[in-house]
């Protein structure tokens, strides 16, 4: 027995506060388990002058019915709108169900509707109503001890998970929710009860060492909240303007490099492949391909090992598409002095986190030997401070030397690979 649901789609037309019913998806479970998702652009948005398309590669503009097996029938430019691992949690607890009892457009059906990105969806083909004014940095208290309550797998009263719910894969998997501060959009990142140390601390030192990098990262600030530290991530896909907010489109690199966040899909999980579509994304291939060299020279440096491609997107701006500032920089703390591996694809030697891996492919983002290793110098001349840049930022003693081991390991500076 094969059985089917459906999803409209709406976006936010660039340079507005106005939503319109876009495109409709279908997503039909065969009997084996398997699923086909059917994807069509509406004859009325066509017609529309202002029509952009979701994808330029996947979902260019167009009547015809595009169908898509991998994912679960869900075309990547729209599963990067849907709720991340957190946001489905907060959704199962809302809905008292299981994972096993959801399926994909579920999840899309039951998020939020300011998820990442210009899209949202909905059962009818009118976009709803808005729900909700945006969480205030005062309410901050109140969603961290919501948070605590869901991890232990307390009850939640409904209006507080009504203000938790994310939408965004901009803040990885940790309990965060949206909130309004000062005419902008911020994700507050919260604590989790396994934590090691004040991670959002750390987190925050090293966007802000990665800044001193030369490297284009998100706007960060710590907000203090009892005992806590929540972290605040100025979302890049939101702009305040008179009424609202204007949405920029997002694509994650998962959506890029057309794979899934499985691990059986990690031979395309790479720098290099991203490299690559960025001559096909971006309106500025030269400068984005040289930016995400550094980003993974400071990842390498600073053992940032939960780099996949979640982790990387690009942004629709008024001129075309751009890589977007980094986010997620948190440093692992690995014992191995021998050898580190990032989550992606760096060179022609895999994942390892070494100079001579990293400089083996660099023209593949538009430099030479020399100018590679320029940046390199560049960035761990900085990154050789790290200790005063997190004193300075507030991280206890304790937590910087449970920390350390992170920071340029010995394997980094490998100039070739060990003999066999």
């Amino acid at each position: 027995m094969t059985s089917e649901s459906q999803a409209y789609i709406y976006v936010q037309l660039p340079g507005t506060l106005n939503t319109v019913p876009a495109a409709l998806l279908k997503v039909e479970k065969l009997r084996d388990g398997t699923f086909v998702g059917r994807f069509r652009y509406g004859d009325r948005y066509l017609e529309r002058k202002d029509a952009v398309e979701f994808d330029p590669f996947q979902l260019p503009l167009g009547d015809i019915v595009r169908e898509f097996t991998k994912l679960k029938g869900i075309p990547g430019a729209v599963r990067d709108a849907a709720p991340d691992a957190w946001g489905r949690r907060v959704i199962e607890h809302k809905l008292q169900r299981s994972p096993g009892d959801l399926e994909e457009i579920d999840y899309l059906l039951n998020g939020p509707q300011d998820g990442a990105g210009y899209l949202s969806f909905g059962t009818s083909v009118e976009p709803p109503a808005s729900k909700r004014r945006y969480n205030r940095t005062h309410q901050l208290a109140e969603l961290v001890a919501a948070a605590e309550a869901i991890e232990e797998g307390k009850r939640v009263p409904e209006h507080i998970l009504e203000q938790l719910e994310p939408g965004t894969s901009m803040g990885g998997a940790r309990p965060k929710a949206t909130i309004e501060d000062g005419n902008r959009l911020w994700l507050g990142k919260f604590p989790e009860k396994g934590d090691r140390c004040k991670l959002q601390r750390v987190e925050y030192a090293t966007l802000e060492l990665a800044r001193r990098c030369g490297i284009a990262v998100c706007n960060a600030r710590l907000e203090s909240v009892a005992e806590h530290d929540v972290l605040m991530v100025e979302r890049f896909d939101r702009e305040y303007a008179q009424g609202g907010y204007l949405r920029f489109g997002f694509v994650s690199g998962l959506t890029m490099l057309d794979c899934d966040d499985d691990y059986l899909d990690r031979e395309r999980w790479s720098y290099l492949l991203l490299a690559d579509q960025l001559r096909r994304w971006s309106e500025k291939p030269d400068e984005d391909r040289v930016e995400l060299f550094r980003r993974i020279v400071f990842n390498a440096a600073v053992t940032n090992n939960d780099d996949h491609p979640r982790n990387h997107a690009v942004r629709r701006t008024a001129r075309g598409w751009r890589l977007t500032p980094a986010y997620d920089l948190v440093p692992a703390p690995l014992v191995s002095l021998e050898r580190r591996d990032l989550a992606m694809t760096v060179g022609t030697y895999g994942r390892t986190a070494s100079i001579y891996n990293v400089l083996s492919q660099c023209e593949r983002f538009g430099l030479t030997i020399e100018a590679a290793r320029k940046e390199i110098d560049k960035i761990v001349a900085v990154v050789r401070a790290w200790r005063d840049h997190f004193r300075v930022h507030g991280v206890s003693v304790k937590d910087t030397d449970y920390i350390a081991s992170a920071f340029l390991p010995e394997s980094f500076f490998f100039e070739k690979p060990p003999e066999n």
